[in-house]
Protein backbone atom coordinates (compact mmCIF):
# COMPACT_ATOMS: atom_id res chain seq x y z
CA UNK A 1 0.00 0.00 0.00
CA UNK A 2 1.10 3.57 -1.06
CA UNK A 3 2.48 5.92 1.87
CA UNK A 4 -0.81 8.65 2.79
CA UNK A 5 -0.93 11.78 1.46
CA UNK A 6 -0.55 13.83 4.65
CA UNK A 7 -2.37 17.50 5.54
CA UNK A 8 -0.61 18.94 8.62
CA UNK A 9 -3.66 20.69 10.07
CA UNK A 10 -2.05 21.53 13.76
CA UNK A 11 -2.45 24.88 14.75
CA UNK A 12 -5.75 25.47 13.05
CA UNK A 13 -8.86 25.30 15.05
CA UNK A 14 -12.48 24.36 13.69
CA UNK A 15 -13.85 24.19 11.30
CA UNK A 16 -10.28 24.42 9.21
CA UNK A 17 -9.34 20.94 9.49
CA UNK A 18 -11.74 19.52 8.16
CA UNK A 19 -12.22 22.14 5.70
CA UNK A 20 -8.52 21.23 4.72
CA UNK A 21 -9.20 17.60 4.80
CA UNK A 22 -12.11 18.06 1.95
CA UNK A 23 -9.94 20.35 -0.18
CA UNK A 24 -7.22 17.66 0.12
CA UNK A 25 -9.48 14.33 -0.71
CA UNK A 26 -11.02 16.10 -3.71
CA UNK A 27 -7.20 16.30 -5.02
CA UNK A 28 -7.00 12.74 -4.34
CA UNK A 29 -8.61 9.56 -6.85
CA UNK A 30 -11.10 6.94 -5.17
CA UNK A 31 -9.50 4.68 -2.51
CA UNK A 32 -6.26 7.06 -1.76
CA UNK A 33 -5.20 7.85 1.45
CA UNK A 34 -5.08 11.08 3.44
CA UNK A 35 -3.31 11.60 6.66
CA UNK A 36 -4.31 14.33 8.86
CA UNK A 37 -2.69 15.83 11.76
CA UNK A 38 -4.98 17.80 13.98
CA UNK A 39 -4.12 19.30 18.06
CA UNK A 40 -7.76 21.03 17.49
CA UNK A 41 -9.46 19.47 20.42
CA UNK A 42 -13.18 19.61 18.15
CA UNK A 43 -11.61 17.10 15.38
CA UNK A 44 -12.01 13.79 17.94
CA UNK A 45 -15.85 14.82 17.08
CA UNK A 46 -15.80 16.49 13.87
CA UNK A 47 -13.80 14.38 11.56
CA UNK A 48 -15.77 11.50 12.38
CA UNK A 49 -18.64 12.95 11.67
CA UNK A 50 -17.09 14.48 7.98
CA UNK A 51 -16.72 10.96 7.00
CA UNK A 52 -20.41 9.48 8.25
CA UNK A 53 -21.44 12.34 6.21
CA UNK A 54 -19.67 12.92 3.31
CA UNK A 55 -19.26 9.01 2.74
CA UNK A 56 -15.35 8.46 3.40
CA UNK A 57 -13.76 6.04 5.27
CA UNK A 58 -12.51 6.89 8.74
CA UNK A 59 -9.51 3.89 8.65
CA UNK A 60 -7.85 4.99 11.34
CA UNK A 61 -7.34 7.63 14.57
CA UNK A 62 -4.50 7.85 16.57
CA UNK A 63 -3.40 10.00 19.85
CA UNK A 64 0.37 10.58 19.38
CA UNK A 65 0.45 12.69 22.15
CA UNK A 66 0.13 16.69 21.24
CA UNK A 67 -1.96 15.75 18.43
CA UNK A 68 -4.53 13.42 16.83
CA UNK A 69 -3.99 11.76 13.67
CA UNK A 70 -6.89 10.35 11.38
CA UNK A 71 -6.16 8.36 8.49
CA UNK A 72 -8.97 8.79 5.62
CA UNK A 73 -9.83 6.53 2.69
CA UNK A 74 -11.53 8.81 -0.14
CA UNK A 75 -15.14 7.08 -1.20
CA UNK A 76 -15.68 5.48 -4.43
Amino acid sequence: MDEPTTLDARGLLCPLPVLRARKALGALAAGECLRVLTDDPAALIDMPHFCAESGHLLLEHADAGDHQVFTLKKKG
